[in-house]
C-alpha cells in the first residue's frame, strides 16, 4: 500500500495545528497560575523558615558565597541563606529523594548546631516517603526530622549509624540527611 504525498501533508498540518492549540493553551495556564503557585511556594517557605528558628527570629537575605555552595554542593545544592535574627543561618537545600527533588529549609544556629528541618516541596510516595516528610517517629521512637536538632559537624550524620531512618523509607531519610549535613557544611566554610 502506497501513501500519496497529499496524505503525510495533510496529517503533518493537523498534527502541527494541534500541537499548536496545545502550547499557547499551556501557555495561557501557566501565565493564570504562575502567579499562585509563586506566592503558595513564598508561603511554605516562610512557614518552613519559621518551623527552624526561634521563636519571633526575623530572617535577612544573604549573598551565597562561592565557598559556602561549594562547600554544600558535596551534599545536596545550596538555593538561597538567610540569617537569624537570632544568630545563625536558615538554608534553602534541595537534595535527592527517592522520587525527586526534596526542598528543605534547614536552621543552623550560631554553634553550628541544627535547629530544624523542614519541607517546602517534595514528590515522595505517599505513606512510605511521606512518613519522613510528616515528621513520624522512627524505630526510636524519635520524630525522625526532630532527631536532627542539635547535631552538628558535616559529613557525621549518617543514616544507620547518627541518623535512624523510618522503615521502609532509606532514600527519603538519606536525601534529608544530605540536606542537613549540606547545610552544616555551607555555615562551615563561611567560617
Amino acid at each position: 500500500m502506497k501513501i500519496s504525498g497529499k496524505f503525510v501533508l495533510k496529517v503533518a498540518g493537523t498534527l502541527t495545528i494541534i500541537a499548536l492549540v496545545v502550547a499557547a493553551l499551556l501557555g495561557v495556564v501557566d501565565m493564570v497560575t504562575r502567579d499562585k503557585i509563586d506566592a503558595i511556594n513564598v508561603e511554605k517557605t516562610n512557614q518552613a523558615l519559621a518551623a527552624v528558628a526561634p521563636e519571633g527570629a526575623e530572617f535577612t537575605p544573604v549573598e551565597l558565597s562561592d565557598a559556602a555552595v561549594a562547600a554544600a554542593a558535596a551534599y545536596g545544592t545550596l538555593d538561597s541563606m538567610y540569617e537569624m535574627s537570632t544568630g545563625g543561618y536558615a538554608m534553602k537545600i534541595v537534595a535527592s529523594g527517592s522520587q525527586g527533588s526534596i526542598e528543605m529549609i534547614v536552621g543552623v544556629d550560631a554553634n553550628k548546631a541544627l535547629t530544624g528541618v523542614s519541607v517546602v516541596n517534595h514528590s515522595e510516595t505517599g505513606g512510605i516517603g511521606t512518613k519522613v516528610i510528616n515528621n513520624d517517629p522512627n524505630s526510636a521512637g524519635t520524630p525522625v526530622l526532630d532527631q536532627f536538632i542539635g547535631m552538628s559537624g558535616a559529613g557525621s550524620l549518617v543514616v544507620g549509624k547518627t541518623v535512624t531512618p523510618i522503615s521502609g523509607a532509606t532514600v527519603t531519610s538519606k536525601g534529608i540527611t544530605a540536606g542537613c549535613n549540606a547545610a552544616l557544611a555551607a555555615v562551615e566554610a563561611m567560617g
